[in-house]
């Protein structure tokens, strides 16, 4: 799933628009599973200037990079976090854990040949879903769409529910980055 769509059902899961630290983990817990990879892939396109074919097409393949994944992307380890976070009656790491749980649900669900062992420390075993979030030979053309429709849907629950300018601002920012590649790839495929 696309980032942005983290973001989105994230802070429609567990954002709380009275209380500006909940929102901020559920953004922060649904950003965290990917953020090892911005940093990895920016490191080695914008630093070094790897290429994107290597970036995406070797290193996020390889032994150190799937080490690296496994943790952030683990159920065991967020999934320990929230028991302790609702043991502890802590709404602010619940919201963190819970929105870092629903990215890895959905990633569990549609990630096909570049899906993450989910289960480490326990297991090594990556899931590959038959549904992949961008692949059309895994049906991504259709789960894509989807997804797009129920991020513009959510944002507009976002949007009523939230009413300041930064955060309306931020809502906005998400749906169009959410929409764009949809819209992009629509034009460029579509023929003369």
């Amino acid at each position: 799933m696309n980032t942005p769509a983290h973001l989105i059902f994230g802070l429609t899961a567990f954002g709380k628009a009275e209380r500006p630290a909940i929102t901020g983990a559920a953004f922060a817990g649904a950003l965290i599973p990917d953020l090892s990879l911005y940093v990895l892939a920016g490191w080695h396109l914008l630093l070094l200037g790897t290429s994107p074919d290597i970036v995406f097409g070797q290193l996020y393949y390889s032994a150190a990079w799937q080490s690296i994944f496994r943790i952030d992307n683990s159920f065991i380890i967020w999934g320990i976090a929230l028991a302790l976070a609702g043991l502890y009656r802590a709404p602010v790491m619940i919201a963190l854990c819970g929105a870092a749980l629903l990215h890895l649900g959905f990633d569990f669900l549609l990630h096909n040949d570049d899906a993450r062992a989910h289960f480490w420390p326990m297991s090594n075993w990556v899931f590959q879903s038959p549904v992949s979030y961008w692949d059309p030979r895994h049906y991504g053309n259709i789960a894509g769409a989807v997804e797009v429709a129920l991020s513009l849907l959510c944002c507009g629950i976002l949007w009523r529910r939230y009413r300041g300018p930064w955060m309306r601002g931020l809502i906005a920012l998400l749906g169009v980055s959410e929409l764009a590649p949809f819209v992009l790839f629509a034009i460029m495929f579509a023929g003369p």
